[in-house]
């Protein structure tokens, strides 16, 4: 059922308030998701904690690879933290409205870390392309100079598209309905509410949407491409494993990430229905961020014995 917006609109009749929509009409269910995702959200922020700890507190793992990994940890708790706490809110509450600048700033934070997301794993990406196949010169060429500047350059790009793609979105009026169909402010959602024709914002956000994930991922495939080429020329049967097996949790995060990215974000808009949405932005938002650090702690030796050697110094 639609909300009544005339209390939320000012003179100009601009929608101020937004709120989102309920998940269920049905008390059980409500309260079933908010236990389900609450405890995903909670496992999410521990394991990646727990894995930006470890890497801190172990002088062993300070290379670039798991200093890459230590951002990608911070990146998935913002990520988690701007959508999640609302959203539970949202699942209890009839309190589901939010403001105009709350909603902007929700949507800000969360294409932040997403795109930083997207740049970080190129990054990652490129640091095993230097490790697996110029391993002479990898030391000089992945300095902390270097790893410092991709980092850098993650977050900067991020933020420059969640300032441009926030202020293009909110300089749009919204005229009612006042109802967001989605657990958070994202950008097509968003769009359908303002008032007359949005083709070319839609256009103007697609685009970007296929600069900012398709580039990056487009890279990570030469890096792979390079990598496997030089995987298949080794001699040892031992360092084609090795090398493979370094890659292989990097490999099955980005499949997560741009796999459910992708669906979302780059699909054609008549294919879009609000239900397969929000199931589509559960997976990104809460599944794949609670995933990442269970993929790196198991399938990573060096990164279970410094969660080890974190909790035995801890516990001491």
């Amino acid at each position: 059922m639609s909300l009544n917006c005339s209390m939320w609109q000012d003179n100009s009749m601009s929608v101020k308030h937004f709120a989102f929509a309920k998940f269920s009409e049905v008390t059980e269910q409500c309260f079933l998701l908010f236990t389900v995702i609450l405890l995903m959200f909670l496992a999410s922020l521990t394991g990646n904690a727990l894995i930006a700890l470890a890497i801190w507190t172990n002088p062993v793992l300070h290379t670039p690879m798991y200093f890459f990994l230590a951002n990608l940890s911070f990146l998935e708790i913002g990520y988690t933290c701007s959508v999640i706490p609302k959203m539970l809110q949202s699942l209890v509450s009839e309190v589901r409205g939010i403001s105009r600048e709350g909603c902007a700033t929700q949507m800000f934070f969360f294409t932040l870390f997403a795109i930083s997301e997207c740049c970080l794993l190129a990054a990652m990406a490129f640091d095993r392309y230097m490790a697996i196949c110029s391993p002479l010169h990898y030391a000089t060429r992945m300095n902390r100079g270097v790893c410092a500047h991709l980092a850098i350059v993650s977050w900067g790009v991020g933020c420059m598209v969640g300032l441009g793609q926030t202020n293009y979105i909110f300089s749009l009026d919204f005229c009612g309905p006042c109802e967001i169909d989605h657990f958070f402010c994202d950008l097509p959602p968003i769009l359908a509410l303002a008032c007359g024709d949005t083709s070319y914002n839609e256009a103007a956000v697609f685009v970007v949407a296929i600069l900012c994930i398709s580039s990056p991922f487009l890279l990570i495939i030469a890096s792979y491409g390079r990598i496997l080429a030089a995987v298949l020329v080794m001699p040892s049967p031992e360092g084609r494993h090795k090398a493979l097996s370094t890659c292989s949790s990097h490999l099955l995060v980005v499949t997560l990430f741009y796999g459910s990215g992708s669906v979302t974000y780059l699909r054609p808009k008549a294919s879009h229905s609000p239900g397969t949405d929000k199931l589509l932005a559960l997976f990104y938002t809460v599944v794949t961020s609670m995933l990442n650090p269970i993929i790196y702690s198991l399938r990573n030796k060096e990164v279970k014995a410094a969660l080890q050697r974190t909790f035995w110094i801890k516990t001491r």
